[in-house]
């Protein structure tokens, strides 16, 4: 069975963490003006891009993701200080261990939007796609995209009757 990958209908799956009282401020706003966005893209509310861990980025890859956007307040105007001056560090630091393992850091992007910029941050999701879309399929997500088809196409014969649990 061919993955959409294979056969060139790539579509970028896209992981945005994005702060509670910007981004996702944003993201309302770019709804409310009817703004839309790749529908690859998911979004993740998060109380401040200051609370996302390493691991929580390299954890979105290993999900199988393409690429993950972290989306917070402008600078000087995060509600809990220095949230977004500790979320830009860890993006840092993560960009340097996806280099380091060839998947490349640029899959991991920042932006810094406030609350009102809904337009903003509907032109950025698209943008942001068509760069992880340049870079290819990424190759943990494509892994984890073929072992979920041949777990589903199992399951298919199972249920079919083909194969049993015993097998």
């Amino acid at each position: 069975m061919k993955t959409t990958e294979e056969t060139g209908s790539y579509e970028p799956r896209v992981l945005a963490f994005c702060c509670l009282y910007c981004a996702y401020a944003a993201a309302d706003v770019a709804g409310v003006m009817r703004r839309s966005y790749p529908e690859s893209v998911r979004l993740v509310r998060v109380p401040c891009t200051g609370r996302i861990d390493q691991i929580d980025l390299l954890k979105a890859f290993e999900s199988g993701v393409d690429g993950v956007l972290v989306m917070g307040c402008l600078d000087g105007q995060c509600h809990y200080k220095e949230g977004n001056l500790r979320a830009r560090q860890t993006v840092k630091l993560v960009q340097a261990r996806l280099d380091k393992i060839g998947l490349g850091s640029g899959r991991l992007e920042c932006h810094w939007i406030s609350a009102s910029m809904g337009l903003q941050f509907a032109d950025i999701l698209p943008e942001a796609t068509e760069r992880i879309r340049s870079l290819g399929p990424s190759p943990i997500g494509l892994s984890v995209r073929r072992v979920r088809e041949a777990g589903a196409a199992d399951g298919a014969e199972r249920v079919a009757g083909r194969g049993s649990v015993a097998d």
